[in-house]
């Protein structure tokens, strides 16, 4: 069934885009012995093997291996090619060609990275012409010239001919047209190939995670992040991919590089090129105190200031580093954001990210995940994505749906944004329809509302609004978007428990906020307590203790014929959020004795919150605001509340407080019976 569907492929990428397409295999055989970026073996095996033709393929190689061979400049064999130079008189090479100006003779002086030559002239018409050459360098095909005279100010070596490894021009009808040709499923594996990845052994959310890496490439001032574990070619398609990204390797850098330098009056790479991309975020910092500040302004506007003038630029931002413990306890500890240098740790930073791709749902790269099947030549895929920055797809959701009121503006911008972005890879010629705009549409709130969940837990209640929808605008349907790690809206099911089941929510020992699930189960016997679970060691008996006695004092208040001495009870306590013995548990556990033994069920998805003293005097709860807040994370469709906690309700947002039944409590008795739904 496989080489069906990947011999169909290789035919339709053949048929469709011909003389775009090359082996994938073939770029694997020769990258593994050049260090050269895969767009520019692949221009080169464009040039001559791009066919599905057994022989063409084979005279192709010979010929890309002999350019490789003599004109490629390996590091360890710049002396011998500058003497090949020196003795020819002329010689072409392949290398990484950077630019600087020389003010002091007026002149643009070239370097040649694995050549080892430096100062080499080259004309103000070619730097003018391929401006990138000033800021990062581009890898180039160079015919190299020598000429010495005695007292000689520059370099012996001069450039007569530079040609950049990029297609020179575009042709998007031709995409189009071709684009048509494929279904989207077809097309996302054609992209996954020509990517260098095999997407038959990939399932498809790792596919759209993959799909998700290039819309950067795609669209203008797009920001990025993607954390996960080591090893799952987080960087390689913004190293490798595309000649028009650039990726800056963990460590300082300066707001001059990176934005405006003052005393040259050039913008910095966000100006030249289409993708800044940070490796290793743990490891970024700014010799400039305000270099955080201005990146949050170019962020948010694609735009900053610098002395008298305000400079804007299109270059995406790309954020990729490791998360070293498991995500699970990260969730509960912490945020998915804690990879980041503490300077950096600042929810209005953060909220300028328009996706969080979950770099842990991406396996480790393994020998059968690269391709061997025909892909699209990545130097045509980067023109190509690159050309489709000037196009827009932001207004695709209008017509079919509308966003949900837990987005704010900066939210609503985020999810338009890669939309488009989806859109444009997988549709550039624009033909799609609602349910391609809906897969887009789900995707793109969940990778918006991971970043919503990590501010949040970051800058507390101003980040409350988390729970984004879309409303189908004919059915006038609304669908709420979850994110997988998190979990929580299933904590608290749906429909009456048993007898005896209630959840709270309370601090753990390391302050941390959590649900707690209590079970009581009532035998016959003489009024004994046994207690499981989380906080059965001596430090958690005690509140349940105080509980239980007031239980048994108290119990005939709720109900005259109760006789608690004619049975044993067991307390099992379940902590859901990983949180720890918590210790305001004596009222809960006194509602839960009492609902156990009258073998009454608290009402459906109800939480009751607070608690009480040795003598049964209520407290207040902790943090009223952030404990409805995990409530309704988790589930929760009622609330009780002490009457001593009224005081705090205007700390909470109105939204959230209306999205529960709230009931009052003045004392335990009363908390039994209201949260038994007894008037």
């Amino acid at each position: 069934m496989t080489d069906t569907l990947n011999t169909d492929l290789d035919d339709l990428l053949n048929q469709h885009f011909a003389g775009k397409v090359v082996r994938k295999d073939l770029t694997k055989m020769i990258k593994e012995g050049a260090n050269v970026p895969v767009y520019v073996l692949e221009y080169l095996l464009g040039m001559y093997c791009a066919s599905n033709d057994e022989e063409v393929i084979r005279v192709g190689m010979e010929n890309v291996k002999r350019i490789l061979a003599e004109n490629y400049v390996r590091p360890d064999e710049g002396e011998k090619v500058k003497s090949k130079i020196k003795e020819l008189g002329s010689y072409k090479v392949i290398d990484k060609v950077t630019v600087k100006l020389n003010e002091k003779r007026d002149v643009y002086e070239a370097l040649l990275s694995n050549l080892g030559v430096k100062g080499v002239e080259i004309s103000s018409a070619t730097v003018k012409q391929y401006e990138k050459l000033l800021a990062g360098g581009i890898w180039c095909i160079v015919s190299m010239s020598y000429y010495y005279e005695e007292n000689q100010k520059g370099s012996p070596f001069g450039i007569t001919e530079l040609k950049p490894i990029q297609l020179p021009n575009m042709d998007m009808e031709q995409l189009f047209e071709g684009r048509r040709a494929f279904t989207e499923e077809q097309w996302l594996d054609a992209l996954t190939r020509s990517t260098g990845m095999e997407p038959t052994v990939l399932d498809k959310r790792v596919k759209w995670h993959l799909l998700a890496r290039m819309i950067p490439l795609v669209e203008n001032n797009y920001n990025l992040c993607e954390l996960g574990p080591r090893g799952t070619g987080k960087s390689h398609i913004y190293k490798e991919i595309s000649p028009n990204s650039i990726l800056v390797s963990g460590g300082q850098t300066t707001v001059a590089n990176l934005f405006y330098n003052m005393g040259t009056h050039k913008v910095g790479l966000v100006g030249l090129w289409d993708v800044v991309a940070f490796d290793e975020v743990a490891g970024i910092s700014f010799k400039d105190s305000d270099g955080v500040q201005i990146m949050k302004d170019y962020m948010a506007s694609g735009s900053f200031s610098r002395g008298r003038d305000a400079i804007s630029a299109n270059a995406s931002m790309v954020f990729v580093g490791n998360i070293n413990q498991s995500v699970e306890t990260l969730v509960k500890t912490s945020h998915l954001l804690s990879p980041f240098p503490e300077v950096m740790i600042d929810s209005a930073f953060f909220d300028r990210f328009h996706a969080y791709v979950p770099g842990w749902e991406v396996p480790k790269m393994r020998p059968e995940f690269f391709t061997n099947q025909y892909g699209l030549i990545v130097d045509y895929l980067a023109e190509c994505l690159r050309e489709l920055r000037k196009y827009s797809f932001a207004d695709a959701i209008d017509k079919y749906f509308k966003l949900g009121n837990n987005l704010n503006q900066r939210d609503t911008i985020a999810v338009r944004r890669t939309v488009s972005g989806l859109l444009k890879l997988l549709y550039p010629h624009g033909e799609y329809d609602k349910e391609a705009v809906q897969r887009c549409l789900e995707y793109a709130l969940e990778v918006r509302r991971r970043v919503k969940e990590q501010l949040k837990k970051i800058g507390g209640m101003e980040f409350y609004d988390v729970h984004f929808s879309y409303i189908d605008n004919e059915t006038r349907e609304e669908r709420f978007v979850s994110v997988p790690e998190q979990g929580g809206g299933g904590l608290i099911p749906e429909g009456q428990m048993k007898p005896g089941t209630l959840h709270t929510i309370s601090n753990g020992p390391a302050g941390m906020l959590g649900l707690y699930r209590l079970e009581t189960q009532v035998v016959g016997g003489n009024g004994k307590l046994t207690l499981s679970g989380v906080g059965s060691g001596m430090a958690g008996k005690e509140p349940v203790k105080v509980a239980f006695d007031y239980f048994k004092a108290n119990v005939s208040r709720v109900s005259a014929a109760a006789k608690p001495g004619d049975h044993d009870f067991h307390l099992h306590i379940v902590e859901l959020h990983n949180t720890g013995a918590s210790q305001a548990m004596t009222l809960p556990s006194f509602v839960t004795f009492c609902s156990a033994l009258l073998g009454k069920p608290l009402q459906g998805q109800i939480v009751v919150l607070g608690d009480m003293s040795l003598g049964g005097s209520i407290i207040p709860v902790e943090n009223l605001a952030q404990s409805l807040q995990v409530a309704f994370d988790s589930g929760a469709k009622r609330i009780l509340i002490p009457m001593s906690s009224v005081g705090d309700i205007p700390s909470v947002p109105g939204e959230l407080f209306a999205k529960f039944q709230t009931s009052f409590y003045a004392d335990p008795v009363d908390a039994v019976f209201k949260a038994l739904g007894v008037d």
